[in-house]
């Protein structure tokens, strides 16, 4: 999608608003000149969450009467009240968002896919245009994201999403390196070692580092499962979308890449740690005891539970930089959907001001949270009998909380870093849900999230 600026529209399909029902659309021929009348509802009961959605239907609108040049005038939307700048970059990374599709494994249509190829808009004065220009970058890096997890994973394996973190930052002043299992072996990674024993491809640990800004940096975790079958115990064969399970390594990915991207004036360090979680002959088997990167030894109660593994080891890796915060990332539990449904994903920490801090930005970037507990009483769930921690609760009580016993079961490791510390689990988010006016797959969660949280 191309952004352009000027008054003449010819050739362009212009957008009009109204206060009909939210949603409405309605194309308007008038002689050789055409327009796309657009609902917003009652001026005054849009907030920016009904705008976001408002803005992306432009788009599937367009997409619809296979429009493929929209124009609109900047003051349309003047009634929200908000920083031009910030308003432009808003408009601009929602109409990207809405305009992506995955094609990459489609054979292309003769008459094309449907996209709008060009965005003109009227009016603007140079904060408007500054606004845009952000939110291009931002927009094409969620959608970058999505191309990512959306990948199948027969052909996204461990050493291909190591390549995919440094193909991300090619041109940018981002310094990547991966380590494979010797180097693992050699630190004492069991966590993630232990996970991809099943399968016949190596895990690996990428580290991101930009610098764009001195002193303590801010890290960011992904988990980065590029298939989970469950290994030994195996998922059912409803789909469940599990060549996505890597999203949370993508979003950091994309977040590292934005933050070099537009100069941040920070030093952020992105950890990916890999793995293909398979039930092959040297598979991790139920009650098999791992010796962690941090000394503590894991009971592996179920071996479904992976990506709080990798998680436990990246988490002490991240001690050896000195960070000022560390968040990770991670689509950990179903029981986070069971918990909040499809839109919002679940944020778990024992710091108020951090807490605070995200809960606001997620209202301002799209990528929204809930907060679940992470109480002492919940810490009894992650003992084990035969090992220091378990990696999930056994038996019929391990029905119960497990969003927050995936939380818990971290904060043991956690606990040891000398900053503060969240864990998002992203489950809910990992595809689009009824209603975000986005395509079907990868929702590209929480990029924008992460990038207001290292520019705060």
């Amino acid at each position: 999608m191309k952004f352009s600026f000027g008054a003449s529209t010819k050739g362009f399909t212009h957008i009009r608003f109204t206060e009909e029902v939210r949603g409405t659309a309605r194309l308007v021929r008038e002689g050789t000149s055409e327009h796309l009348e657009i609902g917003t509802g009652k001026r005054s009961e849009v907030s920016q969450r009904t705008f976001i959605i408002l803005i992306r239907s432009i788009v599937q609108a367009a997409k619809r009467v296979r429009v493929k040049k929209i124009s609109f005038d900047a003051s349309a939307f003047a009634f929200l009240k908000m920083e031009e700048a910030e308003l432009a970059s808003l408009i601009a990374q929602n109409l990207l968002m809405a305009n992506y599709e995955y094609t990459a494994y489609k054979t292309k249509p003769k008459e094309g896919f449907k996209q709008v190829e060009e965005v003109c808009i009227i009016g603007s004065n140079k904060a408007f245009q500054a606004g845009i220009k952000k939110g291009v970058a931002i927009g094409e890096e969620v959608n970058a994201c999505r191309t990512l997890a959306n990948t199948p994973g027969g052909d996204m394996t461990p050493k291909t999403l190591a390549k995919a973190a440094k193909f991300a930052v090619t041109g940018l002043p981002v310094s990547v390196r991966t380590l494979g299992v010797p180097e693992m072996q050699k630190l004492g990674m069991g966590a993630i070692l232990g996970v991809g024993k099943g399968s016949e491809t190596p895990p690996t640990f990428t580290i991101m580092e930009y610098k764009g800004g001195t002193g303590a940096p801010i890290v960011l975790a992904g988990k980065g499962i590029t298939f989970d079958s469950g290994g030994i115990n195996l998922k059912s064969g409803d789909g469940h979308e599990m060549h996505m399970d890597m999203s949370g390594a993508a979003s950091v990915i994309h977040a590292v890449a934005l933050a070099a991207r537009l100069k941040s004036k920070k030093h952020v360090i992105g950890l990916i740690p890999a793995a293909e979680n398979m039930p092959g002959g040297g598979a991790l088997r139920p009650h098999d005891i791992l010796k962690s990167l941090s000394g503590k030894t894991i009971e592996v109660i179920n071996t479904d539970a992976e990506g709080r593994l990798v998680l436990a080891d990246a988490l002490t890796y991240a001690k050896r930089f000195k960070p000022s915060v560390v968040l990770d990332v991670a689509t950990l539990t179903g029981s986070s959907m069971s918990a909040l449904g499809l839109y919002a994903s679940a944020l778990l920490t024992r710091d108020e001001k951090l807490a605070a801090q995200l809960l606001t930005l997620s209202e301002t970037s799209g990528d929204y949270l809930w907060r679940l507990p992470l109480w002492d009483e919940y810490e009894s769930s992650v003992k084990s009998t035969f090992a220091d921690v378990a990696n999930c609760v056994s038996g019929s009580a391990g029905r119960y909380a497990g969003a927050t016993n995936g939380g818990m079961f971290l904060w043991q490791f956690a606990k040891e870093l000398e900053c503060p510390w969240a864990h998002l689990d992203t489950a809910p988010r990992m595809t689009s849900a009824p209603g975000d006016e986005l395509a079907k797959g990868a929702a590209g969660e929480p990029v924008r999230l992460l990038y207001a949280f290292i520019e705060q």
